[in-house]
C-alpha cells in the first residue's frame, strides 16, 4: 500500500506483515528545526524559556514537555490543558519553520530507496509511529518526499498522550480492523526506547545504526536483527521478511 491515505478499501487486500517506522534519526534528521520550535512553544505556553532539553529518543511530545518543565523549574502545574496548548504552538512554530527543513534537516542515506522497496512487497502495509504530532510528522515526510511510500491514515503520533507502546498497539489493532488481517510487526528504529516499546507493543524490532545507539545497546535491549544502514534495500526487504516469518525473532 503506497501513499499518504488507504487508497484501497478493506475488502480490496489483506495484509499479513505490518511495517513501522521510527522517523527521527531513523529516516531522517531535522533536530536543528524541531529544537527550534520547541523553545517557541513552550515559552509561549509557560512564559518561561526552554534552558535545559531532555533526550526525543523514543519519547513522545507529550512526555517531553511534562520533563521540559520539570527540568525547567517551571512554576505552573503542567496538565491536559496546558499539554494541549504546547502541542497546538508546537504545530504552530513547526509549520512556520517547514521551509528551513531542506537546508538544515537531512534525509537519511537509502531511506527513500528502502521505503519504496518495502512498499513494493506484497501483502505489506507500511507506516510509521511517530512522538510528534501527526501535522508534524506528516510535514517533516513531505519535505524530503517520503510520504508517498507510506500510509499515514493508520499511522501512530504524539497528538495523544500515549507511550510509543500504546501507539504501537493502536496502530496494529486499527489495521487488524481495516484490513482484516492480524498481521506480524515489525519496527525499524534507531534508539533503544522505540526497540522496548515495539516488544511491548507486539512488534518485531530492527536497529538501524543512524543515531548514537551502538549495535550492543539496541541487542540488549531486544533487537536481535541489525541493520548498519538503510542504504541496501534489499538487505531491508531480507529483514522484514526474516522478523515477520522467523520463529526465532518473531514476539
Amino acid at each position: 500500500m503506497v501513499g499518504s491515505d488507504c487508497r484501497a478499501s478493506p475488502e480490496e487486500f489483506a495484509i499479513s506483515r505490518l511495517v513501522l517506522w521510527n522517523i527521527d534519526l531513523t529516516l531522517l534528521d531535522v533536530g536543528r528545526v524541531m529544537r527550534a520550535a520547541y523553545a517557541e512553544a513552550f515559552e509561549k505556553v509557560t512564559g518561561e524559556p526552554l534552558v535545559y532539553l531532555t533526550s526525543t529518543a523514543g519519547r513522545t511530545d507529550s512526555e517531553m514537555f511534562f520533563e521540559f518543565c520539570a527540568r525547567n523549574y517551571v512554576d505552573i502545574e503542567p496538565d491536559v490543558d496546558t499539554l494541549s496548548q504546547f502541542l497546538s504552538g508546537l504545530e504552530t512554530a513547526f509549520e512556520a519553520r517547514v521551509g528551513e527543513l531542506a537546508a538544515k534537516g537531512r534525509v537519511m542515506p537509502g531511506a527513500a530507496a528502502s521505503l519504496a522497496a518495502v512498499a513494493a512487497m506484497p501483502d505489506t502495509l507500511q507506516t510509521v509511529v511517530s512522538g510528534s504530532p501527526r501535522e508534524v510528522a506528516t510535514a517533516k515526510l513531505v519535505a524530503f518526499g517520503l510520504d508517498a511510500y507510506v500510509n499515514l491514515g493508520v499511522g501512530g503520533y504524539g497528538s495523544v498522550n500515549y507511550p510509543k507502546s500504546t501507539l504501537i498497539q493502536s496502530i496494529r489493532l486499527h489495521a487488524a480492523e481495516r484490513m482484516f488481517a492480524d498481521s506480524e510487526t515489525v519496527l525499524f528504529t534507531d534508539n533503544v526506547p522505540d526497540v522496548r516499546a515495539a516488544l511491548i507493543g507486539g512488534a518485531v524490532p530492527v536497529g538501524v545504526l543512524n543515531g548514537p545507539t551502538t549495535e550492543g545497546q539496541l541487542r540488549e535491549a531486544g533487537a536481535r536483527l541489525i541493520l548498519p544502514d538503510l542504504t541496501d534495500p534489499r538487505a531491508v526487504m531480507s529483514a522484514v521478511h526474516q522478523a515477520t516469518t522467523d520463529s526465532t525473532t518473531a514476539r
